[in-house]
């Protein structure tokens, strides 16, 4: 018996295969299914990321404090004072009996200290390759050694222009220069020093980057990405505080030259109203 035309379901109905009917879900509730989903595939992960960085730090913790710090610090002493009963016994050019035990001793003691030495690095190494590359013990350690090296450059610039401002300075007294030629080159040897303490800051970083991302035990290709990532950071890091350095010097000397610039006009004007 035909019923008349019947109200499509909830969602609606958008056609037929076979004399049975295709319902598409509503727009909206798709949606929610979505935001729903992604919602607790966010939330899934957050929490196993949480314990597995507490189960990491639990493991390195636990391998940390397997290094017998109290055996490297005696081995050290020993080592210390065997080497100086070395040296006090040892002549300008000749080595007796005495020397030459004491020699041996210190040898053994050295030996024995970088034995410990060898052991304990071994045992961080293995704790940093528990923790990962990319933790914050690996980002932190990286960091810290960017700016050991970036604090050491900006230290040897200081002292350097320090010592250039004051032969310059007697330099320039005995030529008879003005204070504005001497302002000029004790600004460019200012600029040179930073840039050289800079840039050798940055090589030596780079050179002892490859042996911190070593003792992490990495795979290849995240060593190769992690070296490169920080490679490129420290190198932007340097020459925009390069440029920014050199653009403050610009500004400035643009500004003195104006400011002379201006001062001359007025000289000239006062002298041109002066004459009859």
């Amino acid at each position: 018996m035909y019923r008349g035309p019947q109200a499509p379901p909830q969602g609606g109905m958008r056609g037929g295969v076979g004399g049975r009917q295709i319902v598409l879900p509503d727009p909206a509730d798709v949606g929610q299914l979505v935001v729903r989903g992604a919602t607790n595939f966010v939330d899934d992960t957050k929490s196993s990321r949480g314990v597995i960085l507490l189960d990491q730090m639990r493991d390195y913790n636990a391998i940390m404090n397997t290094i017998d710090l109290q055996a490297e610090y005696d081995a050290s002493q020993d080592y210390y004072m065997a080497n100086q009963a070395y040296r006090a016994s040892k002549g300008w050019f000749t080595c007796d009996g005495l020397c030459t035990r004491n020699k041996r001793r210190m040898e053994d003691a050295k030996y024995k200290l970088d034995l410990i030495r060898q052991e304990g690095l071994a045992r961080m190494s293995d704790a940093k390759s528990v923790a990962g590359l990319f933790s914050e013990i690996g980002v932190g350690e990286v960091q810290d050694s960017f700016w050991s090296y970036f604090a050491s450059g900006k230290q040897f610039a200081k002292r350097q222009s320090m010592w250039d401002a004051m032969f310059m300075g007697f330099r320039s007294m005995s030529r008879d220069e003005n204070i504005l030629e001497y302002g000029l080159k004790l600004l460019m040897q200012v600029l040179v020093n930073f840039s050289m303490g800079l840039i050798v800051a940055l090589i030596m970083f780079v050179i002892g980057l490859w042996s911190i991302v070593r003792s992490y035990q990495p795979n290849p290709v995240v060593a190769l990405l992690f070296f490169v990532g920080a490679v490129c950071a420290a190198f932007s890091f340097v020459m925009t505080y390069l440029f920014a350095i050199y653009g403050a010097a610009a500004g400035g000397v643009y500004g003195v030259l104006k400011l002379a610039e201006t001062n001359a006009r007025a000289q000239r004007l006062d002298q041109g109203r002066q004459q009859p």
